[in-house]
């Protein structure tokens, strides 16, 4: 959401340090989030103000553009990025989860599960990917399920399996697939005061009948 003058102003600061007159003093620059979302602020500005501020608008955009085809088709060409590129299917996760997390053998030291991750952009991956690592735990498991019902609904229109197929951001699935060891994320602040807040990360310790123990793996509260 910067101004394109914000980014335009750092281009001439560098090319007048450095003394090349190239984009960014020819020096490879990383910028972070998405410039293409949301346009700068320009307080009581007109639409074309506006427009005219965006990164888009910038003789910058050209060079900076050419810089993201550059790197997006390295990781398409280049061997060390090819590894890593999602593939469809079960070799995705095999691929990743070999990977990123070596044996089950070491998954029982929380420091080493919990410092890796796999990001995706679709919860029906995030589900293959969590149903393969569980397989891939040892010991025990337990399944723990869901209660849904509908408000108010007198005429049935929701049947129970149908709400239990539902499966939507930010909602847990139906049933929960838990070994011994494995981490899980809290969704709720429950207890913020003694650590267990949104996004914790725990380790499964042990199952009860209604009960999961779990014990935090991360900030201050860890252990």
């Amino acid at each position: 959401m910067a101004k394109r003058q914000v980014v335009e102003a750092f281009d001439r600061t560098i090319q007048d340090i450095t003394g090349v007159a190239l984009p960014f003093g020819g020096k490879i620059m990383v910028m972070g989030g998405d410039f293409r979302q949301v346009l700068p602020v320009v307080r009581r500005g007109t639409r074309a103000q506006i427009v005219d501020s965006s990164l888009r608008m910038s003789p910058l955009w050209s060079s900076i553009i050419k810089l993201w085809l550059t790197i997006n088709m390295r990781a398409l060409t280049d061997p060390w990025f090819s590894n890593f590129l999602l593939q469809v299917g079960d070799g995705l996760k095999k691929q990743w989860t070999e990977v990123l997390f070596a044996s089950p053998m070491i998954w029982s030291e929380s420091d080493y599960i919990i410092s890796r991750a796999i990001l995706s952009t679709k919860n029906d991956s995030v589900d293959a990917i969590n149903d393969y690592m569980i397989d891939r735990f040892h010991g025990e498991e337990r399944i723990y399920y869901s209660i849904d019902e509908a408000i108010d609904d007198k005429n049935g229109f929701y049947p129970l399996e149908f709400l239990n197929s539902i499966s939507v951001s930010g909602l847990p699935p139906h049933y929960l697939r838990l070994k011994v060891g494995c981490p899980i994320i809290l969704l709720w602040n429950t207890d913020p005061a003694n650590g267990l807040c949104n996004d914790t990360r725990l380790i499964c310790k042990s199952f009860q009948q209604n009960v999961i123990d779990a014990e935090i793996a991360v900030g201050q509260h860890a252990g």
